[in-house]
């Protein structure tokens, strides 16, 4: 019903301002103690919204296979804060930028939901947008081997979604994930995606 709402933009607004706990890569594992005087790196991500046809997408990344950490992941544009950065909406907007070259004044920044904590030690920041005109993406070459898009109705839905387990540092830990065509969308994308669709 949301994504027919004439006022998309005021129905996202309202949505983001619902109030709501941070997540975290940990969610599902009650069991993990976290140090509470443990330092988190900062970052961000945009959660970039792209009307195509008539439906909204999602636009996500699939990071190179030759990236150190999270290689052949899904994720959203994004990455961590510079010392240059005012604010982490100004972060994922430059790495929106530099990793699918969406320029910024392209687009219209809703506002951000709860960070999101993840195991390598960062607390990532989603800065939710609307992308205003189509525009020509380009994959920076050495960080993103693909870009593309999933309907934003489809990874809203809370029955598309899973939770699966592997072995992580000789545990198992379980997390979301939502599979949509050839790409496994899992971790933490899956997560603020989770996040997203809760509010919706």
């Amino acid at each position: 019903m949301m994504l027919k709402n004439p006022d998309f933009r005021q129905a996202l607004l309202k949505s983001i301002n619902i109030d709501g706990r941070p997540t975290s890569d940990y969610d599902l594992n009650k069991d993990v103690q976290l140090p509470e005087n443990r330092k988190l790196r900062q970052a961000a991500v945009l959660i970039g919204l792209q009307r195509i046809n008539s439906e909204y997408h999602v636009v996500l990344t699939k990071r190179s296979s030759a990236m150190k950490h999270h290689p052949g992941q899904i994720a959203f544009p994004g990455g961590k804060r510079d010392d240059g950065d005012k604010t982490l909406t100004h972060t994922a907007l430059r790495e929106a930028f530099e990793e699918i070259a969406l320029p910024q004044d392209n687009v219209d920044v809703i506002g951000v939901l709860p960070p999101h904590e993840t195991v390598t030690g960062f607390q990532v920041t989603p800065v939710l947008g609307l992308i205003h005109r189509i525009y020509d993406p380009i994959a920076e070459i050495g960080e993103v081997d693909e870009i593309f898009s999933v309907p934003l109705a489809y990874v809203t839905d809370i029955q598309n979604f899973r939770i699966e387990a592997r072995e992580w540092r000789g545990q198992m830990r379980h997390y979301y994930c939502v599979p949509y065509g050839p790409y496994y969308i899992w971790g933490a994308t899956a997560r603020i995606l989770r996040a997203l669709a809760d509010r919706l």
